[in-house]
């Protein structure tokens, strides 16, 4: 028996169905898109991205290094050297992803905290220099 087709007709014209609409983790929408807030993270601030990839590829790169001449000192054949040394760049990747995103959490809440006290000390500013309402302008009440 000849096996059936059973794809539907547009992918086999070579159409594609529509996508079906971006959803968050959690089956709703996605955060920060269309109206929501956009929350401050490691992800949205403008350096803390490219720093964290940089962080990465160094650690992993220095990670490999450093287990590959550890074990080529100990004489490890070169198969077993290279999985080492491989599982050691994989290791030093992830401790590095860590600890970059932990100092730019950190970073990040520091820095919106002094943005947040400046923008009170602009708005206290403000009204120290307004002029405080006259109690004469005020219509007396009968």
């Amino acid at each position: 028996m000849a096996a059936s087709n059973t794809r539907p007709r547009q992918r086999q014209a070579g159409r594609r169905a529509a996508a079906p609409p971006a959803r968050g983790r959690r089956g709703g929408p996605g955060r920060g898109r269309a109206g929501g807030p956009v929350l401050p993270s490691v992800a949205n601030h403008p350096r803390a991205g490219e720093q964290v990839k940089q962080a990465k590829a160094w650690g992993g790169l220095a990670g490999f290094a450093l287990v590959a001449l550890i074990s080529w000192q100990a004489d490890v054949p070169v198969e077993e050297l290279l999985l080492r040394a491989l599982a050691g760049g994989i290791v030093a990747y992830l401790v590095v992803w860590a600890c970059a995103v932990a100092v730019w959490r950190q970073l990040v809440v520091t820095e919106l905290r002094v943005v947040r006290e400046q923008r009170e000390e602009e708005a206290a500013a403000r009204r120290a220099a307004a002029p405080p309402p006259d109690a004469a302008e005020q219509p007396a009440e009968a």
